[in-house]
C-alpha cells in the first residue's frame, strides 16, 4: 500500500536525481596532485580541437600509473554515474528505439531482486545482482560499509592528505607537468602534425613526472599510502566494471528471467506442455515438462514444512486430520484384520474364506511378522504396529515428494 502522507508534495515536485552526493564525497580528497590531474582529465574531455581518438590516446599515454593519475579515476567515476542517471548506459535496441530512463533502470533492478530468488532459489547477491551491484556507485558504496572494513573514500582521504602534506619535490614536478599540458590544450586552435608532436612531448613529460612521483612513494612512510591508492583505484574500477556489465545487459537479463516464468506458466496447459517437451532440444527443459504433471500432483500445502513445524509434527497433524490411527485397540482383532485388508502390501485374495484369526496370521506372514508360538492377540498387536507405521511412512513419503516438487533445482 502506498503511503499517502507527503505524496501530493512529491507529485508537485521533480526528484532532481543527481550524483552530487558522490561528487561531494570526492571533494574530500580532490586536493593537490589529485585535483590537478582531475583538472587535466576535464580539460581533455572539454577540448574542442582534439578528436575522440586523440583524446583517448592522450589519456592512455598519461595513465600508465593509474593510481597516480587519480583524477582520471574520479572523472571516469563521475561520467559513469551520469550515464546511469540519463539511462545511456543501457544500449538502445534498434534504429529509432526509445532510450532507457533512470526510472526504468530502477524498476528493472527491482524486478531482478524479486525474480532471482523465485527462479534460481538464491539471493541476488549470489548472482552479483543486488541493488549495489547495479547502482552502488550512486548508493554510497565508497563511503559506507556494511561490514567492519574501511570505506574506499576514507582511505583515499587519509592517504591523499598525508602525501599532499609531505610536499614532495616529485609531487610538485608532476603537478607542474600537468599544468603545462593543461595550458597547451587551452592554447591550441587547430590540429596539425606539429601540434601532435608537441602534444606527445607534453604527454611524455607528464608520464615521466608521474613515474618519478611514484618512485618517491616506494618507501615508508609513503609506501603504505601508495598501496592504498592502488587498492582504491582497483576497487573503484572493479565496481564500475560490474555496474557496466550488469546495466548494459540488464534488458536481456530481465527478458530471460521473465520469459522463463512465462514458459513455466504455460506448462499448466497439457497440450502446450506436451508440445514444448517435444520440440525443446535442451534435456533439462524436456525433463521439466515431462515430469510436470507428476510433480504437480505431488504438491500439497498440507505437507509443507517451515522453520517452526518439523516433519514429525507435520506427519502427526496429517494423521490426526485423516482420522488416523483408525484402530487403537489390538484386542479388536476384527478391526485390525479389516485395516490389514486396506494395506497395499497385503494380498487379500481368498480372505473371505478365512476366519478373522486366519486373516491376522496370513497378514503377519506377508509382512514378515513372527506368528510361531504367539497368540492371535500378540500377532494382532505386532500387525497393528506395522500397519500404523505404514500410515506414517506413506505420509512421510508424500511429504518428501511435496518437498522435492517444491524445491528449486
Amino acid at each position: 500500500m502506498t503511503v499517502k502522507k507527503g505524496l501530493k508534495t512529491l507529485a508537485n515536485n521533480n526528484p532532481n536525481f543527481s550524483n552530487q552526493g558522490l561528487e561531494n564525497s570526492i571533494n574530500g580528497f580532490k586536493i593537490g596532485w589529485v585535483l590537478k590531474s582531475f583538472a587535466l582529465d576535464t580539460a581533455i574531455d572539454d577540448n574542442t580541437v582534439l578528436t575522440v581518438s586523440q583524446k583517448n590516446d592522450l589519456k592512455d599515454d598519461i595513465n600508465a600509473l593509474g593510481h597516480i593519475n587519480m583524477g582520471r579515476v574520479i572523472g571516469d567515476l563521475i561520467r559513469h554515474t551520469n550515464t546511469i542517471l540519463d539511462g545511456s548506459i543501457v544500449p538502445v535496441v534498434g534504429t529509432g528505439g526509445d532510450p532507457t530512463t533512470f526510472l526504468e533502470i530502477l524498476q528493472t533492478v527491482q524486478t531482478i531482486q524479486t525474480n532471482i530468488p523465485e527462479l534460481y532459489g538464491t539471493t541476488p547477491a549470489e548472482q552479483s545482482r543486488t541493488v549495489d551491484d547495479h547502482l552502488g556507485t550512486l548508493n554510497n558504496i565508497f563511503t559506507e560499509k556494511k561490514d567492519s572494513s574501511i570505506p574506499v573514500f576514507t582511505t583515499l582521504n587519509e592517504s591523499v592528505a598525508f602525501i599532499n602534506t609531505a610536499g614532495l619535490a616529485s609531487d610538485t614536478a608532476y603537478q607542474l607537468a600537468i599544468t603545462n599540458l593543461i595550458g597547451f590544450l587551452a592554447s591550441v586552435v587547430a590540429d596539425s602534425t606539429d601540434f601532435q608532436k608537441t602534444l606527445d612531448t607534453f604527454a611524455t613529460t607528464v608520464g615521466t613526472a608521474a613515474a618519478t612521483f611514484n618512485t618517491a612513494l616506494a618507501a615508508e612512510p609513503y609506501l603504505t599510502h601508495r598501496t592504498r591508492l592502488i587498492a582504491a583505484r582497483e576497487n573503484i574500477n572493479v565496481q564500475i566494471s560490474l555496474e557496466n556489465s550488469n546495466l548494459s545487459s540488464i534488458d536481456t537479463f530481465v527478458d530471460n528471467l521473465t520469459s522463463h516464468f512465462q514458459y513455466a506458466s504455460l506448462a499448466e496447459d497439457e497440450n502446450l506442455r506436451t508440445l514444448m517437451g517435444r520440440i525443446s532440444q535442451n534435456p533439462d527443459w524436456k525433463q521439466y515438462f515431462v515430469d510436470y504433471e507428476e510433480n504437480s500432483t505431488n504438491l500439497n500445502p498440507i505437507y509443507t514444512t517451515n522453520a517452526i513445524s518439523d516433519k514429525d509434527s507435520i506427519i502427526d497433524t496429517v494423521l490426526r486430520d485423516s482420522g488416523l490411527p483408525d484402530v487403537l485397540d489390538f484386542v479388536n482383532i476384527e478391526a485390525v484384520a479389516n485395516k490389514a485388508k486396506k494395506d497395499s502390501r497385503v494380498d487379500t485374495k481368498g480372505y473371505d474364506l478365512l476366519t478373522v484369526e486366519q486373516q491376522i496370521a496370513d497378514a503377519c506372514k506377508q509382512l514378515n511378522i513372527t506368528t510361531s508360538n504367539r497368540s492371535v492377540y500378540n500377532q494382532s498387536e505386532s500387525l497393528l504396529t506395522s500397519l500404523n507405521q505404514r500410515d506414517r511412512d506413506n505420509i512421510a513419503k508424500s511429504l518428501e515428494l511435496n518437498e522435492s516438487s517444491d524445491t528449486l533445482s
